[in-house]
């Protein structure tokens, strides 16, 4: 009987290591879900918070991410971009936190994807900046970038 509970009492702190473990991961995760500036479904407008308040809508996250970097040519932006006018109306379909690089600035951009529903692209899926994307009230949800 003495081995059994020596066995058992062994058990008790490699369960609860495993238990930690596994609550700990599912913390994480939840963490960086939350982090991103939008969830998934979140109703959006579009519009830039720079000069011009057009938005460029990127064909791929990869694509948003050489153009942030100052990796990009003309040919390159024409064939993989749709303008959305200022208050574009989109759904959140993805998000990746701090997935932008921008070549002059030391901080990330959180990438959102997008599902632009209304305006000529009606239907169009694609990749912007955090800085381009609106509550539907029209409150930016990024402080504006310096």
């Amino acid at each position: 009987m003495g081995q059994r509970t020596e066995g058992k009492l062994m058990r008790w702190p490699s369960t609860l290591a495993v238990v930690f473990a596994v609550l700990a991961t599912a913390a994480l995760a939840a963490q960086a879900s939350a982090a991103c500036v939008v969830t998934q479904g979140d109703h959006v407008v579009l519009a830039s918070q720079g000069l011009d308040p057009d938005v460029f809508v990127w064909d791929s996250a990869r694509r948003l991410t050489a153009y942030l970097e100052g990796d990009y040519d003309t040919e390159t932006v024409l064939h993989h971009t749709v303008l959305a006018q200022p208050g574009t109306k989109a759904v959140a379909v993805g998000c990746k936190e701090g997935a932008g690089h921008p070549k002059y600035a030391k901080t990330t951009l959180d990438l959102v994807g997008v599902k632009l529903t209304d305006g000529p692209s009606k239907g169009h899926y694609g990749w912007v900046v955090a800085d381009d994307v609106r509550r539907p009230d029209g409150r930016p949800v990024t402080p504006p970038t310096p």
